[in-house]
């Protein structure tokens, strides 16, 4: 094809300089300059997502076009025909079901060049029955989203098709099955306070815009001036009402990535767990360290963090991101991947390395919305039925005004009711810290095991000696009388076995360790995913139920011997 001098430059809509057009096209019209993400359509959405010959439409009868007889500046008739006759759609929504990297999902996607992509009858049919098949073949559902709202010319019927969609995404969450949305630009009104925010991953474009009022809705009804960024994917990241922004040459990988680690059958490479006499059962095997010396290697900066592990135990793992009520604490992280072909929920506490990150991660210190994080997280990981697993190492929950004022108490008491009724295996792994109540929020588990470093208190040493000796100075000896260290913990029979940590610990060999780490989780697993849910919860009920107790019934079951 002979490409002429006008059609081989275009101005980018987001700088306005001159593009490459063949470049930009190649690249999926991303601008290279400026990164600004145009509009695609659902046939060319479809197209790049979904592996080559897969897809296969899915096709509804619909309803009558003009229920309400609506004319505007022209009848609407007259508008869907225009719109029909431009795109060569039906509707505003294209429907299939197909694989991304070999993992099948059906997908529903909307077009903002058919009338706005706007939520009529029409679209509301396309979406549900598109939940409903992938309820049917019981494969996730993935919404690609771009609508200016609800279809103002079907009135009362479109704002209906908000709770039909919902509704279908609600039988999807009873069932189990994945739940996935795609933000594009823009995506607003009745769409986003529906099927494009009730999913249970939500993605999003970088730039891409979602809220319930538009800009011009808000600054027309209550003059409110806005904040620059507003709306955006990078706003709404920072304040935990999305998952993560992923640029769209990354969008296929990702997907395939979650697809991987949400799969019913993704339950392990088969592969035979090592022995290994690292893992250690009798404390008297342990060697003996001050107190306080434990202390201070689990306060060690150079220790590996939670993202630190989570590279090095799971293959293809993806932070998931916020508490969906306005915030996303950076002192607890968390995501999907794989533990050597496992899917599995990975939550933990982030204090970070140097000094500018502990300071940006609280230390390590959750606040409420970092609890409720991992709430949300952990309630995705029963619905899939993914085991949890949780790497605690925390100074103890953040004690300031505001978190006090969110609720503090009450998100580290609802964590622990939720992770208590858990019907999944839940395993902790006590990497460093565990601090108090903000510790035990994650750690109401089915095993619990501790690095050698590792420690676990009511409080910390300082705090202690400051309460109880009057005495800060006296902290050693306050760490000595708690008995925090992993030795007195395993005979105390808070942790059911201890990780030795190679080298001089964990910091010297973290590569070593993280190994160790996988080892033994992939082996609690393995031993949990035998008994039945209600067991489960049962079981970890009882556990509990032990600590202080007189009774001498055996409430704890170990970790099968090597």
């Amino acid at each position: 094809m002979t490409v002429t001098v006008e059609n081989t430059w275009l101005i980018c809509p987001g700088c306005a300089d001159l593009v490459f057009r063949p470049k930009y096209e190649r690249g999926q019209r991303v601008c290279p300059g400026c990164g600004h993400h145009a509009r695609l359509t659902a046939r060319e959405r479809l197209d790049g997502l979904l592996d080559l010959g897969s897809q296969k439409p899915i096709e509804t009868a619909l309803a009558d076009d003009d229920p309400l007889g609506f004319t505007d500046t022209r009848p609407y008739r007259r508008r869907l025909a225009a719109a029909r006759e431009a795109t060569g759609m039906r509707e505003a929504a294209l429907c299939a079901s197909g694989t991304i990297e070999s993992h099948p999902v059906v997908v529903a996607c909307l077009d903002f060049s058919f009338v706005g992509g706007s939520l009529g009858s029409g679209v509301g049919e396309l979406v549900t029955v598109a939940a409903e098949k992938a309820l049917a073949e019981r494969v996730p559902l993935l919404i690609v989203t771009a609508s200016g709202g609800a279809r103002m010319q079907e009135g009362a019927l479109s704002l209906m098709q908000m709770a039909k969609c919902s509704q279908a995404l609600a039988r999807l969450d009873e069932a189990g099955i994945l739940t996935v949305a795609l933000i594009t630009d823009p995506t607003y009104g009745g769409v986003a306070a529906s099927f494009a925010t009730l999913p249970d991953v939500l993605i999003a474009e970088p730039g891409a815009h979602l809220g319930f009022a538009g800009p011009r809705v808000i600054a027309q009804t209550i003059r409110q001036e806005l904040p620059a960024g507003f709306q955006t994917a990078e706003f709404l990241l920072a304040r935990g009402l999305i998952d993560a922004v992923v640029p769209r040459t990354a969008l296929r990988r990702t997907l395939a990535r979650l697809l991987a680690a949400a799969r019913p059958d993704a339950i392990g490479d088969g592969t035979a767990v090592p022995p290994g006499e690292w893992l250690v059962r009798d404390p008297a095997t342990l060697p003996r360290r001050a107190a306080w010396d434990a202390v201070r290697l689990a306060r060690e900066a150079a220790r590996p963090t939670a993202l630190d592990y989570a590279g090095m135990i799971l293959e293809d793992f993806i932070e998931l991101r916020g508490d969906r009520a306005g915030k996303d604490c950076p002192a607890v992280v968390g995501g999907i991947g794989r533990l050597r072909g496992r899917g599995v929920m990975l939550i933990g506490h982030q204090k970070g390395h140097d000094t500018a990150e502990r300071v940006r991660r609280n230390f390590g210190m959750p606040t409420p919305a970092g609890y409720r994080k991992a709430m949300r997280l952990m309630r995705l990981a029963a619905k899939l039925g993914l085991p949890v697993v949780t790497l605690v190492d925390t100074p103890g929950a953040y004690p300031g005004i505001e978190a006090e004022e969110e609720g503090q108490a009450w998100a580290i008491a609802e964590s622990q009711r939720l992770m208590s009724g858990l019907p999944v295996p839940v395993v902790t792994v006590i990497t460093g810290e565990g601090g108090s109540g903000g510790a035990l929020a994650l750690a109401v588990s089915d095993r619990v095991l501790a690095l050698s470093n590792a420690v676990y208190s009511v409080i910390s040493p300082e705090g202690c000696a400051a309460i109880l000796w009057k005495d800060a100075a006296a902290a050693p000896q306050a760490a000595e009388a708690l008995r925090l260290s992993a030795p007195e913990l395993l005979r105390q029979g808070i942790v059911d076995a201890v990780i030795t940590e190679p080298g001089e610990g964990a910091h010297t060999a973290p590569a070593r360790t993280a190994e160790l780490i996988q080892t033994a989780v992939r082996r609690a697993c393995d031993d949990l995913a035998a008994l039945p849910p209600a067991e489960l919860v049962e079981r970890r009920r009882r556990r509990f139920r032990s600590y202080g107790s007189p009774s001498t019934e055996e409430t704890r079951w170990p970790i099968t011997a090597t």
